[in-house]
């Protein structure tokens, strides 16, 4: 165990108080406390003292380390614009963030729902340490990489203070900026009240100054320097502390960061330590967050060593801390936010980016260490209804999957929120969705055709279609093919408060199966009856009644309601609304799950719910002579549950690929029902033949029966903050032989 010990002594003249553990240190020793000189740290390692580095030293650091804290230092600007964004909407009150903005901008919902969960967390995390410790007659927080962090000001304002002196720490630059916009506020003068301006010469890191207010400008590596300057500023290790790290050790390397956890658990009798930054650096999401940081020179050094929850619980433990427990966003939405609020939240602004939502949410933890009188004072417990029974269980076979061979790229491929159908034996037709386009990325229009020619599949944009300005922009819709070469889009929408109404009728005529051979036409029909409301995320399917042939909507959502739970049949005939019987247990509401025709009715799986949770459930609408009837199907292995997935059905194996949840620190794979049984598989997809961060949500997908493949069609999205990820290409997955 090495033990620190610190010395800060004037470079002109002799500090008026020495650290008192330090010179009781030297007493024992019989030795004599140096008077001059500069700060340096005293090490005792196996009885002997050595000289660790002087303070010159430290200054002189290399100029790559110099422009890594800059970057680092830059993460601040961007996240204070972005609360500010998040506050000014409503989502979280917080009046005094516009004060260390120069200009408001208004964020994408996304990042104002992203930094919204961050709030909320720290937020949760104060008022548990406040109420907990409201007996003490004096209390501490601490802010270990503050930034532009405005919680003193907001629970000074509040009358929430009482007895608490707040701490807050950054680089030196980052807090002079403070300083002075701190000083130019006068609403901020006046909260903190009465300031020591004299301050002793040795005391230059020490930028502000309350009675209970303190703002400190030291690097967070420099732990003797920082615990020196924290004792001669009033901290008191004894008094009940909460220490706050909001995505700040994860920049430091980690025996830095861990020095951190160390000292901490040291030096504090009795504290709790909050800490919020990523995990999951492994999957799709995590590679393109980790290559964004990577970009801005801002490495998250933690995420090799600690990728996950466990491993950073397990870190606190080893470092000294006597309790910990960690949850995700995911979690700490679902189980600690009120129905209420969440309720409020989702009126705010137009949002549709769950996929995005719920992948940041899971890359991101809360965690409480604590120790001493605070032990129990654990602010985040795991869920114990959280998790479903079976997570991780991946049978230990693989499925393989390798990029489709196409014979030119084409940029439309990167797309998401489309649609792909197989109009013809190896003819495949794609539209909509958002994706690139010439310059950037927007809502798509184009169709594209996909040929197979032998191995190679051939690919062109549809552009000599009868009236292909019917083919309009739309996201989320769907488009159903049938044996009669027809093919109807159905739904959609532009934005979440624009669906499209219109719907498209496509006829093909295949020649040779070039493409130059296919002809498609489009027109709009205008169907006669009830039309359903206009929806999106909603499934459309083929089911067969008395001989006659329907398209059955299913779902989804609208600008009005947030999950559908009615259905539709669309009679291919006339094109009439009809109303057929329908009994049974009626499924749950849902959007963004999957169908497929099946004996004459269809099988829904999976989806997001009405309280915005993944559903594992499988239901069967199965023809009768009277109508239609629900039926259950019984799955004796409970699967991870997913939405924004695709399904196939090959035999009586039901096939889920891909998708998104909340449950489970793995991205839903390939999982394979069977439907006489009910018995499940999980499987994992290798990877190794594709050369980007595979996404499967979002995406489309088509079976090719005779080669037992899928041939999966874009996907991705906008992961939060750190940029849009569409999928390159098409790839081909090979299906296990069961």
């Amino acid at each position: 165990m090495r033990n620190c010990v610190v010395l800060a002594c004037g470079a002109l003249r002799m500090r008026s108080c020495v650290v008192p553990a330090y010179r009781a240190l030297r007493k024992r020793r019989g030795l004599s406390v140096p008077v001059a000189g500069r700060m340096m740290i005293m090490e005792e390692e196996g009885g002997v003292e050595n000289l660790a580095f002087s303070a010159r030293n430290k200054r002189c650091r290399n100029k790559k380390q110099a422009g890594k804290d800059v970057a680092v230092q830059g993460t601040n600007d961007s996240s204070i614009v972005s609360k500010c964004s998040m506050a000014s909407l409503g989502y979280f009150n917080d009046c005094f963030l516009k004060g260390f903005v120069n200009k408001t901008t208004r964020r994408a919902p996304l990042i104002n729902r992203g930094y919204y969960v961050r709030a909320k967390a720290v937020d949760y995390s104060l008022h548990r340490f406040l109420q907990h410790t409201a007996s003490y007659s004096q209390r501490q927080i601490l802010s270990l990489g503050a930034g532009f962090d405005s919680l003193y000001f907001r629970l000074k304002a509040s009358g929430e203070l009482k007895n608490v002196i707040v701490y807050e720490v950054d680089f030196p630059d980052v807090v002079q900026r403070k300083a002075t916009l701190i000083k130019n506020k006068q609403e901020f003068m006046e909260l903190i009240g009465c300031m020591n301006e004299i301050k002793p010469a040795w005391m230059d890191n020490l930028y502000l100054c309350g009675l209970d207010y303190k703002l400190l400008g030291i690097d967070l590596t420099e732990i003797a320097e920082l615990d020196n300057l924290l004792m001669e500023t009033g901290l008191n290790p004894a008094y009940p502390t909460l220490l706050l790290s909001e995505v700040v050790l994860t920049y430091m390397k980690d025996a830095s960061s861990s020095a951190v956890i160390h000292w901490a658990a040291n030096r504090f009798s009795s504290a709790v330590f909050v800490v919020y930054e990523q995990i999951r650096p492994d999957d799709p999401f995590g590679q393109v967050m980790q290559q964004h940081f990577k970009q801005l020179n801002s490495t998250l050094h933690a995420l090799t060593q600690f990728p996950g929850k466990e491993a950073q619980r397990k870190r606190f433990l080893n470092e000294g801390w006597e309790e910990c427990h960690c949850i995700d966003m995911n979690e700490f939405y679902t189980g600690l936010i009120p129905k209420q609020e969440k309720q409020r939240i989702e009126m705010l602004e137009p949002f549709d980016e769950y996929e995005e939502w719920h992948l940041k949410c899971s890359h991101y933890l809360i965690l409480s260490a604590s120790k001493g009188d605070l032990k129990t004072c654990l602010f985040f417990h795991s869920l114990p209804d959280f998790h479903p029974n079976k997570l991780d269980t991946y049978d230990p076979r693989q499925i393989s999957v390798f990029p489709c061979e196409i014979e030119t790229e084409n940029p439309l491929f990167k797309r998401f929120a489309h649609c792909s159908s197989l109009i013809a034996p190896n003819v495949v037709l794609i539209s909509g969705g958002f994706g690139s386009r010439v310059s950037q990325h927007g809502r798509l229009r184009d169709a594209m055709l996909m040929v197979k020619s032998g191995p190679v599949w051939k690919c062109s944009s549809v552009n000599n279609v009868g009236s292909i300005h019917l083919l309009t922009e739309r996201m989320f819709h769907s488009m159903t093919s049938f044996c009669d070469s027809r093919c109807v889009i159905f739904g959609g929408r532009t934005s979440p408060l624009k669906p499209v109404t219109s719907i498209l009728l496509l006829k093909s005529e295949v020649g040779d199966s070039t493409i130059s051979s296919i002809n498609l036409s489009v027109k709009e029909v205008e169907c006669i009856g009830t039309a359903p409301t206009p929806r999106w995320r909603h499934t459309g399917t083929e089911v067969i009644y008395k001989g006659q042939r329907y398209l059955f909507i299913y779902g989804g959502r609208s600008p009005k309601d947030l999950v559908l739970n009615d259905w539709h049949f669309l009679n291919l005939e006339d094109y009439s609304w009809s109303d057929i019987p329908v009994l049974g247990p009626t499924p749950e509401s849902r959007h963004s799950h999957s169908a497929c025709s099946w004996r004459g009715g269809v099988l829904i799986a999976g989806g997001l719910g009405a309280t915005q949770i993944p559903l594992a459930s499988v239901f069967h609408l199965r023809p009768m002579q009277s109508g239609f009837f629900w039926d259950r199907i019984q799955v004796t292995d409970s699967f991870i549950p997913r939405y924004s997935h695709t399904a196939h059905i090959l035999g009586d194996k039901l096939f889920l690929l891909g998708g998104v949840t909340i449950y489970t620190d793995s991205i839903p794979e390939v999982t394979v029902i069977d439907l006489k049984t009910g018995e499940s598989l999980d499987y994992h997809i290798d990877t190794n033949l594709v050369k980007w961060p595979l996404m499967l949500h979002n995406h489309s997908s088509v079976l090719l029966v005779k080669e037992r493949q899928v041939l999966v069609i874009g996907g991705g999205g906008n992961c939060f903050s750190f940029g849009t990820h569409l999928n390159h290409q098409p790839v081909l997955l090979q299906l296990p032989e069961l």
